[in-house]
């Protein structure tokens, strides 16, 4: 597994300080995973739809030559 280290304002730091039950280091971890999940979903959503434009494109350009 890889590191990373991440900056926060001080104010936010002493937050965290208050309560050292939490694991922190997971609720970020947790955070960048459903993130990166999200996009992974969202980059396939955008894949389908560029298969859908190609179809109403071809179906545009169908129409139109049907009515000339």
């Amino acid at each position: 597994m890889v590191s990373i280290t991440l900056s926060i304002p001080e104010e936010i730091r002493k937050t965290m300080k208050e309560s050292p039950d939490v694991n922190w280091s997971h609720i970020v971890r947790q955070a960048i995973i459903e993130k990166t999940q999200m996009l992974e979903i969202k980059k396939q959503i955008l894949k389908e739809l560029e298969k859908e434009k190609e179809f109403n494109d071809w179906a545009v350009e169908i129409i139109r030559k049907g009515r000339k």
